[in-house]
């Protein structure tokens, strides 16, 4: 993939870990418990995300005997999700040992400055193919349901939209950029495959949180508020039977209307969305070695963490 694609990629990886509500109606994002009703468990997911809370959302994804499965799974290196739901959650290591690294605001600054300061019209093309990409790649892709699909063909018009327009080529928003980045990768201490597997599930989540919210604060600085987006949401009921149900969403992200359906399943009385069950249900059926080869060039030994770079 061209280097001209690289930021406009990282600008939009946030984008695909939607689902949510409006953030008046939501739990409190520590908040534990079964989510009794269908819309409920989406408004609490969304809490978890727009508080940052990665440890308190994946406990409250999949049932508990599943969430304690995928912690084995985790640290014997066949799985990191959630995190495996990111767009290239595979290279997560890597980004964070860059970003961690020595000198990395210097170096980095230097690379921005060599191949994008200024390139605001190469940048805003990048963006503006990204859609047009993004699109097809969803079409071919066999991982996705048609929810998944009907739901990221809109993010990633609206994050390509606005990406077409964005300020990326703006040397000082990326100096601060790049410091917020890299004092958040240094004190996530996971810098490599093993400090992943080492920690474990729960308490890597709880580090990536503080990381995830420079990253929102990151974006907001070039004109896309997460935050400000999940403000807007809106979950409602649609129909429910038995113990499937739909719900619809709807919200607006960089200025664009997202509406979308999702569906969700009850499992003992508590609900949870389709799609994060199928995903780690998937995650926990690979081998070590099946999960490494899955993670590609982040991921150098059978041991290391699964790693799917599927979004």
């Amino acid at each position: 993939m061209p280097n001209i694609l690289r930021p406009a990629l990282l600008l939009l990886c946030a984008c695909l870990l939607l689902p949510g509500c409006r953030q008046d109606q939501a739990p409190a994002a520590t908040a534990s418990g079964a989510a009794t009703k269908p819309a409920q468990a989406v408004r609490q997911l969304t809490a978890h995300l727009r508080a940052n809370a990665l440890e308190d959302f994946a406990r409250d994804a999949v049932p508990p005997a599943l969430h304690a499965e995928l912690e084995t799974a985790w640290r014997e290196g066949r799985t990191r999700w959630p995190l495996d739901e990111l767009p290239f959650g595979g290279r997560l290591p890597e980004l964070l040992k860059s970003l961690a690294a020595p000198g990395s605001e210097a170096r980095l600054q230097q690379v921005f400055d060599h191949q994008f300061a200024g390139a605001d019209r190469e940048l805003h093309g990048a963006a503006a193919a990204l859609g047009l990409f993004g699109a097809q790649y969803l079409e071919g892709e066999n991982d996705y349901s048609d929810d998944e699909r009907q739901h990221y063909a809109q993010l990633i018009a609206a994050a390509s939209r606005w990406g077409a327009s964005a300020p990326l080529g703006d040397r000082q928003r990326a100096r601060q950029a790049i410091a917020q980045l890299a004092i958040a990768a240094r004190n996530t201490g996971l810098t490599s495959e093993a400090a992943f597997r080492e920690a474990g599930m729960d308490a890597s989540l709880r580090r990536m949180g503080p990381f995830a919210a420079a990253f929102k604060q990151t974006l907001a600085g070039y004109g896309l508020d997460l935050d400000a987006g999940l403000d807007t949401l809106d979950a409602t009921l649609q129909q429910q039977t038995g113990d499937s149900a739909r719900v619809r969403m709807r919200y607006r992200l960089g200025g664009q209307d997202i509406d979308t359906v999702v569906s969700l399943q009850r499992i003992h009385g508590r609900w949870y969305l389709a799609d994060y069950l199928r995903h780690a249900q998937a995650a926990l059926a690979r081998p070590p070695a099946q999960a490494a080869a899955v993670a590609g060039p982040a991921a150098t030994t059978p041991s290391a963490p699964a790693a799917r770079a599927r979004r």
